[in-house]
């Protein structure tokens, strides 16, 4: 049987129970179709729209492996159509189904990883003037007192 990938989005005033149930639902159909099945669900969580979509801002969205006919593939189709819950569905014909995690979940447990290490060079303190006076320095020394002598440049009050 060809293989498909299946994204819906689902509104964000349900719960991720209730966007499980639309999937198990799917799951249904399939069966009851002896059309296929469903070989990977993932859920991504709820994410911002990049626009409003029957006024909803953001959404669930979830990313459905299936290993269907093309007749119980239609069905499913038009039975998301008709969910309620359901703003969009898109449904694709793939080659292969990749078990490993899908490109949006790798990128946040990434994204999760970063945070918590090395966040990079500490920026320029808010008083620095660019001149270090031959010496070198730490990026936080502009928060420091400093002596009366180093201010005024140098003893006798040379400026």
């Amino acid at each position: 049987m060809p293989l498909y990938e299946c994204v819906l989005i689902a509104r964000n005033d349900v719960t991720q129970a209730q966007v499980e149930a639309i999937a198990d639902q799917v799951q249904a159909t399939l069966t009851e179709l002896n059309g296929g099945e469903i070989k990977k669900r993932e859920y991504w969580g709820l994410r911002g729209l990049a626009y409003r979509i029957k006024k909803n801002r953001k959404a669930h969205y979830m990313l459905l492996g299936l290993d269907a006919t093309p007749s119980a593939l239609l069905e499913v189709e038009r039975q998301l159509g008709l969910n309620e819950d359901v703003l969009r569905s898109l449904t694709l014909r793939i080659e292969a189904i990749d078990d490993a995690p899908s490109a949006i979940l790798a990128r946040r447990s990434d994204d999760r990883e970063r945070d918590r290490g090395f966040r990079g060079p500490r920026p320029a303190g808010r008083f620095s003037s660019g001149r270090t006076g031959g010496r070198e320095r730490d990026d936080r020394e502009e928060f420091r007192a400093r002596p009366r002598d180093e201010l005024d440049g140098g003893p006798g009050g040379e400026e």
